[in-house]
């Protein structure tokens, strides 16, 4: 046999069945099984038992039951059947007991006022609710009274009594004056318990003629008014001082009888002069600690949640400086029935036996009265496994037919309870609810626990084995629970296996698998340990790890238990946690937590940060927590909190920080109140109604926050009435048919009283509508369904509470759910305006056709195929949106020559409407893009071959291409142009007559009808007769930047007299090179003006019989800050060279100077006539200036780096579709109609010049004012 124990909760994951006294079945919480289980109803709503309903709105009394199968329901009223369906007004929800009794169209409630009950009845049993009485809520006008002015002398009492109409529920009463502003209480003048204002003693200042009493009737939400009483007040010298006397309750004693559970409220109030001052004691005990409160000043005592316990004499004794009066009330507290035990439900298996028990206890003791399915049991069918045995049924030896529901009642002369319970008798064969090879993981020398969870009746067995075909598990090392589980204390790695769980009973047999893993456990095989560091220093904590392979372990590190501060210094490792530059905020407890998803091991050290050296300074700290806090001048809305400050530890407080708890809704939630200044101790604080304050103070220097101090004694403020409404009300629909009105919920202490509810309210705007409103409870959505699509409303939220109503709330506007907009546009018309842009104009659609907010229109537009190649491509749709209700926008960006189709739709706030019928149109033939290449070879003496692509974009018929080209001499001087026109279904041109060793610049674009496209250049060299030109060769180009410059240097083997070029831009650019000049036959250059911080490209060219370049090199520049680096006017090499420059100026001033005075040429001269400078320009022969540096390509082709590559192709543009091609290179913008905002040009390169000015070289004269 198996061993078997009680199951411990902490040890189990999931407890199927309980351990009882009886025998009997506890059927699992597991849906699909309850769904296949027979069960008599069970009662799961009802209304109360003392029921009052607005006789305004329709009467819903509630019942709803389950069971399998479903039940059905019928009603009584005052004890005999209630046929509904004889009643028109009468109706009961579908698949429910709830009836519905229509009293807002012509039924009256007083007609259905009764006793009312609910049967729930199935094949297995009947379920009863208890009887509800249904009460109409009543608020009855004030009889008319002719009311006598009050002339009462100064000091006396007064009573004003209010005597209100008894209504259901009885009203709450309070007193206003005409301008409905709450008369002042006080501990002179204040409201009793029965409505009555008292006056202690009344002063002139009460005099006036507008004492009114209210009464407010909450079901009805109705306020009845008395007449306004008047009170006039005359005085006589001198005042009167007189003892207390008790106005109410009369006489020395009185009694009162309360219930148990309900509140207490004894209630004295005095007359006097000066005031009296109550206080209450009770006789022969203590008042009972946190529940006696003390209201209305202490006149009235309250004590909750009442037990016999409270039973005594309550003395009340008023007090004043000539004497006292007191009064003695004896309490006698009685109980309506309560539970002692509840029967319970009873699940039993043919043959077995079982107890239902119905305890009960009150004062004077409940009567028990038994029902079987609704029927006293002794007139109901006999069972002869049933014997009724006062508070207890004792069942033996049930058959199904034994299945029934019993009703207990409990009652006396307070009250009666009824409690349903059923016994369900089944016959099942065994079912185990567990998964089927469930997979268990657990560490080793841990425990497992396998589950088994199983149903049957008869109660199944339950044994386990190891394995497929293992034996039955046995002995000490296993433990077998009640409810299934099979309990391995210390699982080792040789526990890892299938175990099988076999339940069965006489009706049956099954089994199901499981699987056990058993895993290393973690370990820390090296912790961290104790260290002591110096300030500034740097230290290391290890935690090295073993786990199993299986798992995947996290390792986590924490100061002083809370994250690592967000700090660079703190460096995580895989093994170790490393804090560079320590300080003292470092120091604390370090932890290196690892956890696995079986288990998790910690290991932690100290860290102690200490000064080096270490010398003896003034320790500042943190300030220590104010202590000693008290509350004083307790009033409704506001509280005087006080406190004495803590040490402030060499730094003086600057403030201190007041924080709240609510007791009542978040206990254990600290929230911000105020922050007063540090020479502050006492602070006026406001409250809100029904919330119990505990206070705490921290104070605040430069150091930091202290702890805080311990709390403050609680302060539960009265309930009252919401002062807010719910914010940011919104009303959107989800749907077609519906309005989801939303809202932001009150905070738990905005609610001011318990019951926190809303009123919602709603009604179709511009329609004669009544509101319709629902009270809902503490939610922030309802969905009104069934309304008209996308029709406005009305909205407003109302938050109330047991107390009564907020403020009217405003109202705001909403809309019902949106649908798709029905129509499309019409009369969509498109005019081309020129080869790339095009207007579209279309007519709106009717509004009430949109079904929501229109948001605007969407054009798609896509080409169908280019007229010039008539091939189609891949279809991309493209979208442009209008806002709001336009009826014409710009389309750009378009192809020229190409078909083009498009439609429109309309858009609201759920989507798009359909499509108006597609629109084809046309765009005409625009100017050519550049030819795709230009290639130029077979270099002759006296001849060049061209070959060329045609344009990737002809955006038209090419009519023909264009071609020009001129000589270029050594000084970079630009021969005359010569204009060649050839047909457009040409490739290639042999050149010839061509000038020997020779070097050609030249311009090649296409035509259509409407112009000439963007041009590409290309230089090309005859060859010399016999002599093959000597290629310069330029290497080891290197570069050393700073900020804002960079020095290039390089070597250069090649004929004499090289020119030198340097091209450079930033790296990654698609930008042009830019080109530089170099100064004579210098290897080096010097890049001034670049940008910090940035990464340029450069290479180095040579301009001789042929142009050559060198590998590009690339470099960055520093940073834009304070560089270690030495500025290079400081370099040795730097200075010599400037004075070598220097001197060589000063020997050609010298020179020049002597050449002038002697007349004639001098040989610096013929030096320059023979090479010139390139950077000394000749003079302009018309107005003799110097001639400025100039990028310009058509002027000086090889200053700047032809955009040819390398192979003599021309690259194709990026993209086809860009819009930054218009307006002059910016980005494209659009006008608010959609309209395009810039002039539509292309860009073309300048037109190279005609011809070459002549030139001579510079005088000496000139020669010399070029270095000034």
């Amino acid at each position: 046999m198996m061993k078997k124990k009680s199951i411990c909760a902490s040890r189990v994951s999931l407890v199927l069945f309980l351990c009882q006294m009886i025998s009997s079945l506890d059927v699992p919480l597991d849906s699909k099984l309850l769904e296949e289980l027979s069960q008599p109803p069970t009662i799961t709503q009802q209304s109360p038992k003392d029921y009052i309903v607005d006789p305004r709105e329709n009467i819903v009394i509630q019942c709803e039951a389950k069971g399998k199968p479903p039940p059905s329901f019928s009603w009584t009223r005052n004890g005999t059947h209630f046929d509904i369906d004889k009643d028109a007004q009468v109706t009961m929800k579908p698949n429910s007991g709830t009836l519905v009794i229509n009293i807002m169209n012509g039924g009256k409630a007083e007609a259905y006022e009764g006793v009312y009950q609910c049967t729930a009845r199935n094949e297995r049993g009947a379920a009863i609710s208890n009887n509800i009485v249904i009460r109409p809520s009543r608020s009855p006008l004030w009889t008319k009274e002719k009311l006598e002015p009050n002339h009462v002398r100064e000091g006396d009492s007064l009573v004003l009594h209010c005597r209100p109409p008894v209504g259901l529920p009885p009203p709450i009463i309070f007193w206003m004056d005409n301008a409905f502003q709450r008369l002042p209480q006080s501990e002179r003048v204040s409201q009793g318990l029965n409505g009555d204002l008292y006056f202690s003693n009344v002063q002139p200042e009460d005099t006036r003629e507008d004492y009114i009493c209210y009464a407010r009737f909450n079901h009805t939400q109705t306020i009845q008014q008395k007449q306004p009483i008047s009170v006039k007040v005359f005085s006589t010298k001198p005042v009167t001082e007189r003892q207390p006397v008790l106005l109410t309750p009369t006489g020395s004693t009185s009694t009162k009888v309360e219930l148990r559970g309900n509140v207490l409220l004894l209630e004295c109030i005095a007359a006097g002069l000066p005031t009296p001052v109550i206080r209450w004691i009770k006789e022969g005990g203590e008042l009972p600690a946190n529940r006696t409160f003390f209201e209305n000043f202490k006149k009235t005592l309250k004590i909750t949640d009442v037990s016999e316990a409270d039973s005594g004499n309550y003395k009340c004794i008023a007090r004043n400086t000539l004497g006292s009066a007191h009064h003695v009330i004896s309490v006698t507290v009685k109980a309506a029935p309560y539970w002692i035990t509840a029967p319970r439900n009873l699940v039993l298996s043919p043959g077995e036996h079982g107890n239902l028990i119905c305890r009960a206890n009150g004062n004077p003791k409940p009567d028990i009265s038994w029902l079987a399915n609704g029927v006293p049991i002794a007139i109901a069918p006999e069972d002869p496994s049933r014997k009724v045995d006062g508070d207890t049924i004792i069942f033996s030896h049930v058959q199904e037919r034994s299945s029934a529901v019993y009703q207990c009642n409990a009652s006396n002369e307070y009250g009666y309870l009824l409690a349903n319970a059923f016994v369900n008798v089944l016959a099942e064969p065994p079912r185990i609810l567990t998964p089927a090879n469930k997979l268990y993981q657990v560490i080793a020398d841990s425990p497992a626990l396998l589950d088994c969870a199983y149903f049957g009746s008869p109660k199944p067995e339950i044994e386990w084995f190891k394995g497929v075909k293992g034996s039955i598990l046995r002995g000490n090392e296993y433990v077998f629970h009640e409810n299934g589980t099979l309990e391995i204390p210390v699982a080792q790695k040789d526990s890892t296996g299938t175990y099988t769980c076999v339940a069965r009973n006489e009706l049956g047999k099954t089994q199901n698998e499981v699987q056990l893993e058993v895993k290393d456990p973690t370990m820390i095989i090296k912790q961290p340990e104790y260290k002591v560091i110096q300030r500034y220093g740097q230290v290391s904590f290890e935690c090295i790890i073993k786990h199993d392979s299986t798992l995947s372990p996290t390792v986590i590190w924490l100061k002083d238990n809370d994250e690592l501060p967000d700090d660079e210094r703190f460096l995580v490792g895989k093994d170790n946690l490393t804090i560079m530059n320590v300080t003292d905020k470092d120091d604390g407890t370090y932890t290196c937590i690892v956890n696995t998803t079986l288990d998790s091991v910690s290991a932690s050290a100290v860290l102690t940060v200490v000064a080096a050296p270490p010398t003896p300074a003034i320790i500042y700290a943190r300030p220590n927590p104010p202590f000693d806090l008290e509350l004083t001048g307790q009033l409704e809305r506001s509280i005087e909190l006080s406190w004495i400050p803590g040490d402030e530890n060499n730094s003086p407080i600057t403030s201190f920080v007041i924080e709240y708890e609510d007791g009542l809704h978040e206990p254990g939630v600290w929230h911000y109140q105020t922050e007063v200044p540090g020479t502050q101790t006492t602070v006026q604080l406001k409250l809100s109604p029904y919330v119990n304050y505990s206070f705490r103070v921290i104070a605040v220097n430069e150091i930091g926050r202290s702890q805080p101090s311990e709390p403050s004694e609680q302060y539960l403020t009265k309930s009252a009435s919401p002062d807010e409404n719910p914010s940011n009300v919104q009303g959107i629909g989800s749907e077609p048919d519906n309005l989801v009105i939303t809202w932001e919920s009150l905070k738990g202490f905005q609610s001011n009283g318990p019951g926190l509810q809303y009123k919602v309210s709603w009604r179709q705007k511009d329609v004669d509508d009544e509101w319709t409103s629902v009270i809902v409870a503490n939610v922030s959505k309802y969905i009104v369904s069934g309304t008209p699509t996308f029709v406005p409303y009305e909205i407003k939220v109302q938050a109330l509470n047991d107390l009564g109503y907020a403020p009217e709330p405003s109202v705001v506007i909403g809309h019902s759910g949106e649908d798709l907009p029905m129509v499309a546009p019409g009369n969509v018309q498109v005019f081309v305006i020129n080869s790339t842009l095009a207007k579209v104009h279309w007519d709106p659609v009717p509004l009430k056709t949109v079904r929501g907010h229109l948001q605007g229109y969407k054009v798609y537009y896509w080409k169908v195929q280019s007229l010039s190649r008539r091939s189609r491509r891949h279809v991309e749709k493209k979208i442009l949106t209008f806002r709001g209700n336009k009826t014409l926008g710009m389309l750009p960006g378009l192809e020229p020559y190409s078909s083009y189709k498009l439609n429109v739709r309309v858009v609201n706030g759920k989507g798009e409407g359909p499509a108006s019928p597609d629109k084809l149109f046309r765009t005409p033939e625009g100017v050519p893009g550049s030819p795709s290449f230009l290639k130029i070879t077979n270099p002759t003496l006296d001849s060049l071959t061209l070959e060329w692509g045609s344009p990737t974009h002809p955006n038209g018929v090419l009519t023909s291409y264009i071609l020009k080209f001129q000589p270029i001499n050594n000084t970079h001087e630009l021969g005359p142009l010569v204009e060649i026109r050839i047909p457009a279904n040409e490739s290639s041109l042999i050149l010839k007559n061509l000038n020997y060793s020779t070097r050609y610049k030249f311009y090649f674009n296409a035509q259509t009808s409407v112009g000439s496209g963007n041009q590409i250049t290309e230089e090309a060299v005859t060859i010399m007769d016999e002599v093959q030109p000597l290629y310069p060769r330029i290497r080891n180009v290197t570069t050393a930047a700073a900020e804002t410059y960079a020095n290039i240097s390089w070597e250069y083997e090649g004929p004499d007299h090289a020119n030198f070029y340097v091209e450079y831009g930033v790296a990654g650019s698609k930008e042009d090179w830019k080109k530089e000049i170099v100064n004579g036959s210098r290897s080096f250059f010097v890049l001034k003006g670049l940008t910090p911080g940035t990464t340029y490209k450069v290479r180095v060219g040579a301009e001789g019989l042929s142009g050559f370049r060198s590998s590009e090199d690339v470099f960055e520049t520093g940073p834009a800050m304070a560089s270690r680096q030495v500025d290079i006017a400081t370099q040795g090499w730097f200075i010599g060279l400037m004075c070598a420059v220097a001197l060589l100026i000063l020997i050609l001033l010298i020179v020049c100077f002597i050449r002038r005075n002697k007349g004639g040429k001098y040989p610096v001269k013929e030096k320059e006539d023979a090479h010139a400078d390139p950077e000394i320009q000749p003079m302009k022969e018309d107005d003799g200036t110097f001639g400025e540096y100039s990028d310009a390509e058509d002027h000086k082709p090889l200053k700047k780096g032809s955009r040819t590559p390398s192979d003599r192709t021309v690259k194709k543009e990026d993209s086809d579709d860009s819009l930054v091609d218009y307006g002059e290179g910016v980005n494209g913008q659009f006008n608010e109609d959609g309209s395009f905002i810039g002039q539509y040009s292309g860009k073309k390169e300048k037109e190279p010049a005609e011809g070459n000015e002549s030139s001579e070289a510079p005088s000496p004269v000139n020669a010399m004012n070029s270095f000034v």
